[in-house]
């Protein structure tokens, strides 16, 4: 069975944020986070 994905562009606080109510939504979705810079934001 496949494994259902989310890309999610951008780690700042609205990345992040919709990351993590898509994880609390569907624990069982893949999340993926691309971020350019060396840092992303945990406030979520």
């Amino acid at each position: 069975m496949a494994t259902e994905r989310l890309v999610v562009v951008g780690g700042d606080a609205a990345g992040m944020s919709a990351a993590a109510q898509a994880k609390r939504l569907r624990p069982d979705l893949e999340i993926i986070v691309f971020e350019r810079s060396p840092h992303i934001s945990y406030s979520a």
